[in-house]
């Protein structure tokens, strides 16, 4: 085999590691969300916007845990989708040019997270801040993605020459 094909091979599989890991950190942090939120909030300073709005939402994770915890299945879910789609990507892994729909498909996903952000924040009252932050998982996503899938092009082209090196 193509030293070439293996070097694109290990430089893949690294994209892939990266993005099935920022994967299973997002979901795994969206069960102790309330937890999670206690310590944010030992960090911040009080008395400014940002410790104002993470206030807020502490206030009525609160209540929610108190009164209404069947609520907090939905992150549950969340937590759930992000490791169902960090499945998808062990494809891709075995052999990325024949599963490079799974790369593609976390492309549109990533770029959807955009316009999904922007119309939920709208109906939610979201600040422009926080929904940014939430666009961000998809820019920053999307780059290991598109890297991971001009790889995969070229790791094609070397497979098909090597194939016909093998034959002539």
């Amino acid at each position: 085999m193509n030293d070439n094909i293996v070097i694109l091979k290990r430089q893949i599989r690294f994209l892939l590691a990266f993005f099935i890991g920022g994967l299973i950190i997002s979901g795994a942090t969206a069960i102790p969300v309330y937890d999670e939120l206690k310590i944010i909030m030992s960090l911040l300073p009080p008395g400014n916007i940002i410790s104002g709005w993470f206030q807020r939402i502490h206030t009525a994770l609160a209540a929610v845990q108190t009164n209404y915890p069947f609520l907090l299945y939905g992150y549950d879910w969340l937590a759930f989708g992000h490791f169902a789609i960090a499945v998808a990507f062990i494809g891709p892994v075995k052999d990325p040019v024949k599963n490079i729909w799974v790369v593609e498909f976390g492309m549109i996903a990533c770029a959807l997270i955009i316009p999904y952000a922007f119309a939920c924040s709208v109906f939610r009252g979201i600040p422009l801040g926080w929904t940014l932050i939430d666009c961000s998982f998809g820019v920053i996503g999307i780059i290991p993605l598109l890297i991971c899938r001009k790889k995969i092009m070229q790791l094609e082209k070397l497979e098909q020459q090597d194939k016909l090196n093998l034959i002539f």
